[in-house]
């Protein structure tokens, strides 16, 4: 009963936020405003109504939030993948001083360097470029996809690496068709983690895209938040919530298999 009762606790406390902003989504700003007393409209589609027919439509933050989001995992993968791999072939004291560098990086609060990409951005004319975006976004990215990964490659045996050079492969062939395969569900973890923080990512894209018809998810729902002034719209706010956060969700139910594995690879041995 106790285990059950913490479960539910945990329940609770986990999914208590998204059931808050899914109520708010669909609540009437009467309802918001007096949560417990009797008034005759409490529930509405309105906000849906005005976040799904605004201009630009709602439909284009997504696809602007998915084109950088996918550009920025195939980037920072191409790259991380080589450097994961040459890892775990460098001497053993050289790679333990650069997993100690990436750890740094990747605990290194990126705002500090946001004044110096956003120089970077006017010199090289990057501003109101989607794909531009996935070169910041990438390179922040890089640490952590580079330890995940170097993981996963020293999770295989060396012997079966050995064995594909005496059958003659060359690297990239043995990347290509011995590795990689295995390291398959490492991959993807770090495909979505990757890709999650392109998502939610809001200084860079704030300050490198100033086009309405270009702004990625949480900036425009940042504007959609601070579009009053005498009132914040509580449930406008909620809907773009809800409906930015579907996407996520479904591809988060879609690759559960890969992610949960490739984040427990390497955790028990023997």
């Amino acid at each position: 009963m106790n285990k059950r009762l913490l479960i539910l606790l945990l329940l609770a406390w986990s999914l208590g936020p998204l059931l808050w902003q899914v109520y708010t989504s669909f609540s009437t700003d009467a309802a918001l405003v007096q949560p417990f007393s009797q008034i005759s409209q409490r529930w509405t589609l309105i906000h849906y109504r005005n976040i799904l027919t605004s201009n630009p439509p709602f439909w284009r933050y997504l696809l602007n939030s998915f084109i950088v989001g996918v550009s920025t995992t195939f980037l920072c993968l191409f790259l991380a993948i080589p450097a994961s791999y040459a890892l775990n072939r460098i001497p053993k004291k050289l790679a333990m001083t650069s997993r100690l560098a990436l750890v740094g990086a990747a605990l290194f609060p990126y705002v500090l360097l946001f004044l110096a990409l956003l120089e970077i951005a006017r010199d090289l004319n990057l501003g109101n470029n989607l794909l531009a975006l996935s070169l910041p976004y990438a390179a922040l990215s890089q640490p952590l996809a580079v330890l995940l990964l170097s993981s996963a490659f020293n999770n295989i045996p060396s012997e079966l690496e050995d064995a594909a050079k005496l059958e003659g492969l060359s690297l990239w062939q043995r990347l290509r068709w011995v590795l990689l395969p295995l390291i398959a569900p490492a991959t993807a973890s770090t495909a979505i983690l990757v890709f999650l923080f392109s998502w939610n990512e809001y200084p860079i894209a704030l300050t490198w895209i100033s086009e309405s018809s270009k702004l990625t998810l949480p900036v425009a729902m940042a504007r959609i938040a601070g579009s009053s002034v005498f009132s914040v719209p509580f449930g406008a706010y909620a809907a773009a919530t809800v409906l930015g956060s579907i996407p996520l969700v479904l591809l988060v139910l879609i690759f559960q298999k890969p992610i949960v594995s490739g984040l427990t690879s390497g955790a028990v041995k023997g």
